[in-house]
C-alpha cells in the first residue's frame, strides 16, 4: 500500500447513512385513531344506526297488530310526498321567511355588539344568550300569551289598522294574530334568532377595525364601506347563521302546534302525528328521509351559490 493511499482521509458518510430511517412505533401511529374512536362510536350509535333503522322502517309494510315487515315498498315515498307536499312547501316557506327576518334583525344587533357596544358587549351577549336558559316550549307558550286576542300587541295592531293590511295579504285572519301564519313565523323568528346572532357576531368580531379606517381614508362613505368591506368579510357568519336557522326551523313542529291552527301545520307536525298518533311508522320514516334529503339538497346548492365552500 502506498503512502498516499494510507494517508487519504476516510470518505464522509452520505446523507442517507448519516440519517438512518426510523420507523414510527405502531402504538404511536394508532394514537390518532384511538382518539377518534369515541367520536366515531358516538356517530355510529346515535346517527348511523338510527338512520339505517329508519331506512328499513320506511320500506316496511303491515300494521301495528300484525307487525311490520321489510318488503322494499319504495312506493311509500311517493305516496307520502303526493299526500303531504303542501306541508313540505309550507315548512320551507315558513323557515325561509323566518331565516330572512332573523338575518335582518340579527345583523344590526351583531354589528352593534362587535363594533359599538364597548364595555357593554358582555352584557348584550348575555341578553342574547339568556333565552337559552328557558325551555323552548315555555318560550313558545309565552308568545301565545303575547299574541293573545285581548293582549296589548293585538290591540295596538288593530288601532293602527295593521291587521287590516295583513289580513288582506293572507298572513292573518280578521282582527287576530294567533292561529295564523304570522304567529308561526313570529315564533320561529324569536326562537331561532340567537342562532343567527352568534355566528354573525363571531364573524364581525374578527374584522380588523383598521380596514374601516382605511376605507374612510380613501373617502368611502359608510354605506360603501359596509357594502365593499364589512359585509363580504362577514359572509362566513351569514352562511353559518342562515344554515343554523333554516335547518331546525324547517323541521320544527312546536311553533306550528302552539301558535298555529290546522291550516298552518308543518311537515314536522305530520311526522310527529304519524309516529305517535296514527302509528304509521313507514310513512313517518319516509317523510323524515324526504325532509332530510330536501334540506341537504337545498343546503348544498346554497353553499355552492354563495361561493363559501371553503368557509363552512
Amino acid at each position: 500500500m502506498s503512502t498516499t493511499e494510507a494517508s487519504a482521509p476516510p470518505e464522509a458518510p452520505t446523507e442517507d447513512a448519516a440519517l438512518p430511517i426510523r420507523k414510527t412505533p405502531t402504538r404511536k401511529r394508532l394514537v390518532p385513531y384511538w382518539l377518534l374512536l369515541p367520536g366515531i362510536l358516538w356517530l355510529v350509535v346515535f346517527f348511523a344506526a338510527p338512520l339505517v333503522y329508519q331506512a328499513s322502517t320506511s320500506l316496511q309494510t303491515g300494521s301495528l297488530e300484525e307487525g311490520f315487515k321489510v318488503t322494499w315498498h319504495f312506493a311509500t315515498y311517493w305516496d307520502a310526498l303526493a299526500e303531504y307536499w303542501p306541508q313540505f312547501v309550507r315548512s320551507v316557506g315558513y323557515a325561509a321567511i323566518a331565516t330572512v327576518l332573523c338575518l335582518l334583525l340579527g345583523y344590526p344587533l351583531a354589528y352593534l355588539i362587535a363594533f359599538k357596544a364597548g364595555r357593554w358587549r358582555n352584557l348584550v351577549m348575555i341578553l342574547v344568550i339568556a333565552p337559552f336558559f328557558t325551555s323552548f316550549l315555555i318560550r313558545t307558550l309565552a308568545w301565545k300569551t303575547i299574541l293573545a286576542d285581548g293582549g296589548p300587541v293585538v290591540g295596538a295592531l288593530n288601532a293602527l289598522h295593521i291587521l287590516d293590511v295583513t289580513s288582506a295579504l293572507g298572513i292573518t285572519e280578521g282582527h287576530r294574530v294567533l292561529a295564523t301564519p304570522l304567529a308561526v313565523v313570529c315564533g320561529l323568528t324569536y326562537n331561532f334568532l340567537p342562532f343567527m346572532v352568534l355566528p354573525l357576531y363571531t364573524s364581525l368580531e374578527r374584522i380588523d377595525p383598521r380596514l374601516h379606517e382605511a376605507a374612510g381614508d380613501l373617502y368611502a362613505r359608510p354605506a360603501t364601506t359596509f357594502r365593499r368591506v364589512t359585509f363580504p368579510l362577514s359572509m362566513p357568519g351569514v352562511v353559518a347563521g342562515t344554515l343554523l336557522t333554516f335547518i331546525p326551523a324547517a323541521g320544527d313542529y312546536i311553533n306550528a302546534e302552539l301558535l298555529g291552527s290546522t291550516d298552518q301545520k308543518m311537515i314536522g307536525n305530520v311526522i310527529q302525528s304519524q309516529f305517535l298518533r296514527v302509528l304509521d311508522y313507514p310513512t313517518a320514516a319516509a317523510l323524515s328521509f324526504i325532509l332530510m334529503a330536501a334540506i341537504l339538497a337545498m343546503v348544498t346548492i346554497y353553499i355552492r351559490k354563495s361561493g363559501t365552500e371553503d368557509l363552512v
